[in-house]
C-alpha cells in the first residue's frame, strides 16, 4: 500500500479520537449532519431540476446553434475564436455540457491548437453561473438574486476575454 492509500483511515481514526477526547457523540453528530445535508438537497433541488430542463430545452431547440452563428462575427472581432461559441454559451449553464463541448474542440482542433488552449483556459477561468447560484443561493434560502447574474456574467464574460488574450500572448496564434 502506497502513503496515499492510508489518507481516509488516518483522517477517520483522527476523528474518533478527537470525539472521545472531548466526549462527543461522534455518531450522533455524524446523523445529525446527514439529516442537515437532507434539508439542503431538499431545498436546492427544485432549482436544480428547473435548470438541468431549460439547458435540455436549450440544446434541443437548436436555439445553442442559432446563438453561436449571430455571436460568432463580434467575437472574432474581439479575438476569440467562433469555434468556442458554444462553450461560452454552455459555461454558464453546465458545467458537464461545457465539459463535453470543450472535449469536442480539443479532439477536433488538438489539444495544442489555438482554439484547444483557449476551450481550456476558459474552462478553469469561468464558471457555472446558474448552477453556483442555485446550489448557494438555494442552500442559503435566497429568492431575489438582484445583481448578482449579470454580475457574474459579466465577469465569465471578461473571463473569455481575457483566456483569448492570455493564450495569444503567451502561445502565439
Amino acid at each position: 500500500m502506497s502513503g496515499t492509500d492510508w489518507v481516509i483511515p488516518v483522517l477517520l481514526t483522527m476523528v474518533l479520537v478527537y470525539g472521545a477526547l472531548h466526549r462527543t457523540d461522534v455518531y450522533g453528530t455524524l446523523t445529525k449532519g446527514a439529516e442537515e445535508g437532507l434539508q439542503v438537497l431538499l431545498r436546492i433541488a427544485p432549482a436544480l431540476v428547473g435548470l438541468m430542463t431549460v439547458l435540455a430545452m436549450f440544446r434541443a431547440s437548436g436555439a445553442l446553434d442559432a446563438l453561436s452563428s449571430a455571436a460568432a462575427p463580434l467575437l472574432e472581432w474581439l479575438g476569440i475564436p467562433s469555434e468556442t461559441v458554444p462553450l461560452m454559451l454552455l459555461r454558464p449553464l453546465s458545467g458537464s455540457g461545457a465539459l463535453a463541448v470543450t472535449g469536442d474542440l480539443i479532439a477536433a482542433y488538438g489539444p495544442d491548437s489555438y482554439v484547444g488552449r483557449v476551450a481550456a483556459v476558459m474552462m478553469g477561468s469561468t464558471e457555472t453561473t446558474f448552477y453556483t447560484v442555485a446550489v448557494y443561493f438555494g442552500a442559503a434560502g435566497i429568492t431575489r438574486t438582484r445583481h448578482t447574474i449579470p454580475a457574474a456574467l459579466t465577469a465569465d464574460f471578461t473571463g473569455f476575454l481575457v483566456a483569448a488574450l492570455m493564450v495569444r500572448l503567451l502561445f502565439g496564434m
